[in-house]
């Protein structure tokens, strides 16, 4: 892999010469995923300035017309939807959301969906045209929801992905403990160590990935986690309040899919899917065998063809 001016640099993340190149791991996706290696895909990094000279980053897939936005979760990033987009093969803008990857953190902690859902908002009116398909994972389904029902211009149809209004507390106790874990850690080995631990699901090869993308490593060869982890005020003020998400799901016109995790660690109950059905009586709800939370990372080429099937076919 060619590096920094030119010289071989490795991608390893344990070698002394790691240099990062966040386009370096497309063909590890495929392989992994089976799927056939056309060569390096069309992706670039682009950003908006949002509320003046904050800027959001996303990463840009083709060189055709937006077809579809994808929103990640809490503590995640943009590429974690790369083998999803592999196999989708269309025009896509994969959003790292404010505080997380690339973004610029936001100095009022504003974090919550609606807040979030704006940004997004101010991305898509600069690079997207006409209204798409979002697509949305855990706080990324969140957004949707709120981005959908505050600007119906922008939304063309809605997939969540194992996310409904206001889950348990105690479903996401896990993912809880693990972002609340340490920031830095002395060693590559060591965060891959604990976040192998918490994703049991996943494979080593793909948590590797994940961590190079989604965390820096320091001068000293120790590791830190690139998402904004400050400690958020106790209260917030009547402005950065969220309207109540299931009255903000029920004014939703956009078709409307819910993917759900059918392994362990999904967060979405069957309480909340008949919740779901009552407020909004059209929409189509699909349980995808053996993925849990992520089912981007558990199943992408099966998340990739149901994508397609509901809101990229035509």
């Amino acid at each position: 892999m060619l590096g920094v001016g030119g010289e071989c640099m490795s991608t390893d993340p344990t070698a002394e010469d790691f240099v990062y190149d966040e386009f370096a791991y497309f063909r590890e996706n495929a392989t992994e995923a089976g799927l056939d290696w056309q060569g390096p895909p069309t992706v670039e990094r682009v950003e908006v300035a949002v509320a003046g000279s904050r800027r959001v980053s996303a990463l840009r897939w083709g060189s055709g017309p937006v077809e579809v936005v994808l929103l990640h979760g809490t503590a995640q990033n943009a590429h974690t939807w790369d083998t999803v987009l592999l196999a989708l093969g269309r025009p896509a803008l994969a959003i790292d959301l404010p505080g997380h990857g690339h973004s610029d953190w936001r100095d009022d902690f504003g974090y919550r969906p609606g807040q979030m859902a704006a940004d997004v908002a101010c991305v898509m009116e600069e690079l997207v045209d006409g209204p798409v398909l979002v697509v949305g994972m855990s706080l990324g389904g969140a957004t949707a929801n709120s981005l959908a029902a505050q600007r119906p211009d922008l939304v063309r149809r809605v997939v969540a992905v194992d996310i409904t209004p206001a889950p348990r507390s105690e479903d996401a106790k896990d993912i809880v403990e693990f972002i609340s874990g340490p920031q830095s850690f002395p060693s590559f080995a060591e965060i891959l160590e604990r976040t192998v631990t918490y994703n049991p699901t996943r494979s080593e090869t793909s948590l590797r990935r994940g961590i190079v993308h989604n965390a820096r490593r320091l001068p000293d060869g120790s590791w830190q986690w690139r998402y904004d982890r400050r400690e958020r005020p106790t209260s917030a003020s009547p402005e950065e309040r969220s309207a109540d998400p299931w009255d903000e799901l029920a004014s939703v016109a956009a078709p409307y899919l819910l993917v759900r995790g059918g392994g362990p660690g999904s967060m979405v109950r069957d309480e909340g899917v008949e919740e779901l059905r009552r407020r909004l009586p059209g929409a189509e709800v699909v349980t995808v065998d053996g993925a849990g939370h992520s089912v981007q990372g558990d199943r992408p080429v099966e998340l990739s063809r149901i994508i397609t099937d509901f809101g990229l076919s035509s």
